[in-house]
């Protein structure tokens, strides 16, 4: 569910009446991750890397409430859950969108990953979900790109994600994401901090 709430009664006071009806709200941060981890658990196990990406960057942004305030169209929104979005290739070979509900159980989120990606493959039709916070990501994993800074539309203010191929090293495998946030929902210390609860959860999972 989410509802509107009044900016000055929530942290975001200062921010919203900063950055609200700035011309480009958004900011964006590099950081490389060492995904060694989910490498290895996706061989050992035929898990998605993708997906294990989803979930962790679900894991990290639950634990900060940040991410449950949304700016939308010149109002403040408050959601008490979060999705993961995934870019899917479709059967007509296209690419399709696909929220995911985040939830903190790696099963039922593996369940609920595949069941609807596969859903919105076949039927080419996108899956969303408007009554969850909804954080974007986009994998271009076929092809190594040092980084990349997504597009402001004024019209979609949600959290985003993008990263390439993973590189390997002698000793870790590390991937370079960037993740773009509109300022009115966090500050930088805020995002700082989710990119650094991913790096957590990737190394915990």
């Amino acid at each position: 569910m989410k509802k509107e709430v009044n900016p000055k009664d929530t942290t975001r006071a200062y921010a919203f009446e900063m950055w609200m009806k700035a011309p480009m709200p958004m900011v964006t941060f590099f950081k490389t991750l060492d995904v060694s981890p989910l490498v290895k658990l996706s061989r050992r196990t035929g898990l998605k890397f993708n997906m294990l990406m989803c979930y962790c960057i679900g894991k990290a942004a639950s634990g900060i409430k940040e991410f449950y305030l949304l700016p939308e169209g010149g109002k403040l929104m408050q959601y008490d859950s979060l999705a993961v979005n995934t870019i899917v290739a479709n059967r007509e070979g296209e690419v399709s969108s696909c929220d995911i509900p985040f939830t903190d159980n790696l099963s039922l989120f593996n369940e609920q990953y595949l069941r609807l990606t596969r859903q919105v493959a076949e039927s080419c039709t996108n899956h969303d979900l408007t009554d969850s916070m909804v954080i974007g990501t986009s994998a271009l994993a076929e092809y190594d790109i040092d980084g990349a800074v997504g597009m402001y539309s004024g019209i979609f203010n949600n959290p985003f994600l993008i990263w390439g191929k993973y590189r390997k090293g002698l000793f870790k495998t590390k991937l370079t994401v960037s993740f773009q946030f509109h300022h009115t929902q966090m500050d930088g210390a805020h995002a700082a901090r989710f990119l650094e609860e991913l790096q957590n959860a990737i190394r915990n999972l």
